[in-house]
């Protein structure tokens, strides 16, 4: 069997870097140990695989190269933003069937942006597991400010960092990581700093989907919004999120999140960007074949 997979990226700066996004359309005879093993020839941090819907504009499962997730931000603004540049969609609103009910998808200004839940944001877990999981130490954490868990459709942990040195140097212990995220059924952890240009700048782990570092992320970039708003005092109903500087190799990335409060309370956030086609990889499920566009 012959799967053609569009690479898309997702969150780039004027069609440079970003978060390279597989993406599989007409998926309906694909059965799901079928799209794991395509996402785990493709390597991508998430292959999303696009069917028909019955009660949705279009149907998405997403897999990481280890399992199925429930959301991905970057593999959804990559699929709607095709979508919409490819004319299958006319107006400025989509939505999204997934595992986990439907989503909202919103075209502002020739970008994407996907709803997200309102946020739950819980206790943090054993602060000294986190550190050491880090590698960091607790005067390396923004003045005031702990790690928290919180949740809009998927969990990250936010672990506030004093400055981008410290981010940039963090070079953490997967299988500790690996075990936290398992326990509290974390996608990863989401390590932010302030930053001159942005609202944050940031990187993201997750090595329990197989995911050392990922280069943009919107269902963890939604979460961070959340916690700027309710546990840090900024507030703003529009942030502007960095990701993927740190990475080796770079691949800068812009995160949108606009938060909507009623009553000082966050209803719903949405969070999105641009995107832009690089490739196509031609797939047989015993080894993919790049054809550069």
């Amino acid at each position: 069997m012959n799967i053609v997979l569009q690479v898309i990226n997702a969150f780039s700066i004027n069609e440079q870097g970003g978060n390279p996004a597989g993406v599989v359309f007409d998926a309906d005879k694909l059965s799901p140990l079928q799209k794991q093993e395509i996402a785990r020839l493709a390597g991508f941090p998430e292959t999303a695989f696009v069917s028909r819907s019955d009660v949705a504009d279009y149907k998405l499962d997403f897999f990481t190269p280890l399992k199925q997730i429930a959301h991905c931000g970057h593999a959804t603004i990559a699929t709607f933003s095709y979508l919409k540049r490819t004319g299958q969609i006319a107006g400025d609103l989509s939505t999204k069937e997934t595992i986990d009910g439907n989503r909202r998808i919103v075209f502002k200004g020739g970008q994407a942006f996907m709803e997200q839940q309102s946020p739950a944001i819980s206790k943090t877990p054993a602060l000294n597991v986190i550190l050491e999981s880090l590698r960091i130490s607790s005067s390396d954490l923004q003045q005031g400010l702990l790690p928290s868990i919180v949740n809009t459709g998927n969990g990250f942990l936010i672990v506030p960092v004093r400055n981008e040195a410290i981010l940039a140097g963090v070079d953490y212990d997967r299988e500790a990581v690996y075990r936290i995220s398992e326990q509290y059924g974390l996608i990863g952890f989401y390590l932010y700093t302030v930053s001159n240009d942005f609202d944050a700048t940031t990187r993201m782990f997750a090595p329990f989907y197989g995911i050392d570092e990922e280069a943009a992320t919107g269902m963890a970039a939604g979460p961070l919004a959340a916690y700027l708003w309710e546990v840090a005092g900024v507030k703003k109903q529009d942030y502007l999120i960095e990701q993927g500087r740190f990475m080796h190799p770079a691949s800068p990335s812009l995160i949108k999140v606009e938060l909507s409060v009623s009553d000082s309370k966050i209803e719903r956030l949405y969070a999105g960007g641009g995107a832009h086609l690089s490739h196509v990889v031609n797939i047989g499920l015993d080894q993919p074949r790049m054809h550069e566009l």
